[in-house]
């Protein structure tokens, strides 16, 4: 918001200042002596008025009452992907092809104004630009200014926002549908048959949605800035262990041989219950999504001066045009596959969220069909003694 805001009153400004210097273009001097002294300085305020609009960081294009082209700054050249000096004298749709925008450059040249934005797609990116587009002056001297704010990030997060309530609506109505489901038929039934059969279930989706709930605050901590980490020295595979030793009998029910390797003794300053999330997340997400007969691998090694682990599965794999967004919150990279697993696509984003608290990285290599590798690398810090 804060962009457009910025966008509407630099367009206004410049517009102002554009109708003014238009409209002395147009007046007819009085007879006054033009000493020297009176025309270098209205040519430098020309000049310096000329060197503002160049550099902005907004896109300026000024198009004439024929619709073509005469200014552009560097921004609006990078913008819509012209050279703004060769498109001088061009028609606009020629050097900015978009059909949406020649319409409101053509609506504006009937002096109705708009803002709003425009996407434009290249080959290599797809961008969102909010563009505010004036009619300027009158007559032969009128024309159009356009002006363009990269607004890709704003419709991101936008977007995202869209996202998060769609999916936190969706995994809080699950589970509180079958529990109002099973509930009901508990109420209704004569016998203590349901409540043996249905209670057990019942128990577990509440357990389903706290774990949710406490995933969404995490989330929110780790985001905020406000995850708090309780340091101090421990050793890798102490904290490793035991939680390798619980998810043995998951792996055991879905055929799955889960290993854990220490390569060597690694110790690292770091908070062990947030890190036991790190190991948790992990090992249950790739266990999840190996099938039986395949096996998840827990490595702990150092390199240099960092502590580096290592979830490795033989798994599904994930598509290569979904492995830069795993660690965004609710990114599912199949969610008919995730409801039948029951993930709700924040444990990669709660894991990336500790690990940067730590100042350490998490990155991932996969290929789909061919399994996934995790890899957390964390700064080796031994605790000095305390005096």
């Amino acid at each position: 918001m804060l962009s457009v805001v910025l966008l509407i009153v630099a367009a206004l400004v410049i517009g102002t200042l554009i109708g003014f210097l238009l409209a002395r273009a147009r007046r007819t001097p009085e007879p006054i002596p033009l000493e020297p002294a009176h025309i270098d300085q209205h040519s430098q305020s020309q000049a310096d008025f000329a060197r503002l609009v160049a550099a902005l960081p907004l896109g300026v294009v000024f198009v004439d009452r024929h619709a073509r082209i005469r200014f552009a700054n560097r921004a609006a050249g990078i913008i819509f992907d012209f050279d703004p000096a060769r498109a001088i004298g061009s028609h606009v749709i020629t050097s900015i092809p978009n059909v949406e925008l020649e319409r409101r450059i053509d609506d504006a040249l009937m002096g109705e104004a708009s803002v709003a934005p425009v996407t434009v797609a290249s080959a290599t990116q797809r961008r969102t630009y909010g563009v505010s587009i004036y009619p300027i002056g009158e007559g032969d001297s009128g024309g159009v200014a356009v002006f363009a704010d990269d607004q890709t990030d704003v419709a991101r997060l936008l977007r995202a926002s869209r996202e998060f309530l769609t999916n936190i609506s969706h995994e809080l109505r699950t589970p509180l549908s079958s529990i109002k489901l099973m509930l009901e038929t508990v109420v209704e039934s004569p016998d203590d048959e349901a409540a043996d059969l249905f209670l057990p279930q019942v128990l577990a989706q509440v357990d389903r949605l706290a774990s949710l709930v406490q995933q969404l605050l995490e989330q929110a901590r780790a985001e905020s800035g406000q995850l708090r980490l309780n340091l101090r020295e421990i050793d890798l595979e102490e904290v490793a262990h035991p939680i390798v030793a619980s998810f043995e009998p998951q792996a055991v029910n879905k055929g799955v041989r889960l290993e854990l390797r220490a390569m060597r003794p690694v110790s690292v300053e770091a908070d062990p219950d947030r890190l036991s999330q790190v190991f948790v997340n992990l090992i249950d997400n790739a266990i999840r999504h190996t099938p039986s007969g395949g096996h998840v691998t827990l490595e702990l090694d150092a390199n240099g001066n960092d502590a580096i682990m290592r979830v490795r599965d033989t798994g599904v794999g994930i598509p290569y045009r979904d492995i830069p967004h795993i660690f965004e919150r609710f990114y599912v990279v199949d969610r008919s596959r995730t409801r039948e697993s029951g993930g709700a696509g924040l444990g990669l984003a709660i894991v990336k969220g500790i690990i940067d608290a730590h100042g350490g990285t998490v990155a991932t290599e996969s290929m789909l069909g061919s399994g996934t590798l995790f890899t957390v690398r964390l700064p080796i810090m031994r605790v000095g003694p305390r005096s």
